[in-house]
């Protein structure tokens, strides 16, 4: 009788044993998988054409000044390194002339601009429609909590896929915008572009305090992406486990795959940055807050 349940119980613990390894192995292919998915999307971000592509050579500009007061205005620079907006001062005071500015926008073609004044153009607009959005809905406690329609009519958590704006003869949502304009145009060569565009939220990098130009784009995508990746909600490694925000998780075929996301976060975060990241291969964990960043919280 002890034979047998020794066997028994060497059978149970080989079967556990074989279990275990193949839940391991099954984490090992789904992860391959995601990075062969993931390295794939990156490739047609990059051979896609833009739906409405900049003109190379062009040296007309578009004046965002309206936006520029706006966002000086109501944008407040936190302590905590994190940018929130007043959205109760800027829905009394600016929301008119946020409109009159995105009116103005639509009705002025991108097509004809070269490309850091196309990229200008769409992040600006992007960002604007998102704020539109956000005051028109106030209060609210998220982006998320804002419910709008697709083109299919079907209502969707967040504004992203509802067509929001009219540019060169198309209606665009912020998905347009972000996927099929800037990632092939602008993020999937340049990634630090992402730092750029806004969801408003507190896991979100920070909206400047100021319009994106084409004049100063590669110095505001610099100073974006420094700032974020500095901060512990870009980055944190505590036990030799390394945590990082969903973006690099989302879009991590733009920076070139995860080896390249520490890569970058490396080179632009500075010495401090590298130093936490020595010796890190890989993210234990992605994490997002979508709170929304408001300045009366």
């Amino acid at each position: 009788m002890r034979r047998w349940n020794d066997a028994n119980g060497w059978l149970a613990g080989r079967q556990s044993h074989f279990r275990r390894d193949a839940q391991r192995g099954l984490a090992v292919v789904l992860a391959a998988i995601t990075a062969v998915l993931g390295a794939v999307a990156g490739v047609a971000a990059r051979e896609a054409a833009p739906l409405i592509p900049a003109a190379p050579g062009s040296s007309e500009t578009v004046d965002h000044a309206p936006l520029d007061r706006l966002l000086k205005a109501y944008v407040r620079v936190g302590a905590d390194g994190i940018n929130r907006v007043d959205y109760a001062r800027f829905r009394a005071e600016g929301l008119d002339e946020l409109k009159r500015y995105l009116l103005a926008l639509q009705r002025r073609s991108p097509a004809t601009l070269g490309p850091a004044e196309h990229a200008a153009y769409f992040i600006n607009l992007y960002n604007a429609l998102t704020l539109d959005v956000a005051l028109e809905h106030y209060p609210i406690a998220s982006i998320k909590a804002v419910r709008l329609a697709d083109p299919s009519g079907e209502v969707q958590d967040g504004p992203w896929k509802a067509r929001l704006a009219s540019v060169a003869g198309q209606r665009l949502s912020l998905d347009d915008i972000a996927g099929k304009v800037l990632r092939p145009a602008l993020m999937s060569r340049e990634p630090r572009g992402h730092y750029l565009l806004n969801c408003l939220s507190i896991g979100c990098p920070n909206l400047l305090p100021e319009a994106i130009t084409g004049a100063k784009l590669e110095r505001q995508m610099a100073a974006a992406a420094a700032a974020f990746v500095r901060h512990p909600r870009a980055l944190t490694v505590a036990g030799g486990k390394a945590k990082a925000s969903s973006l690099f998780d989302w879009y991590a075929a733009d920076f070139g795959g995860t080896a390249g996301v520490i890569q970058h976060m490396a080179a632009v975060g500075g010495a401090e940055v590298a130093g936490r990241l020595a010796g890190v291969t890989e993210f234990a964990e992605y994490d997002y807050d979508w709170a929304l960043a408001d300045a009366s919280r």
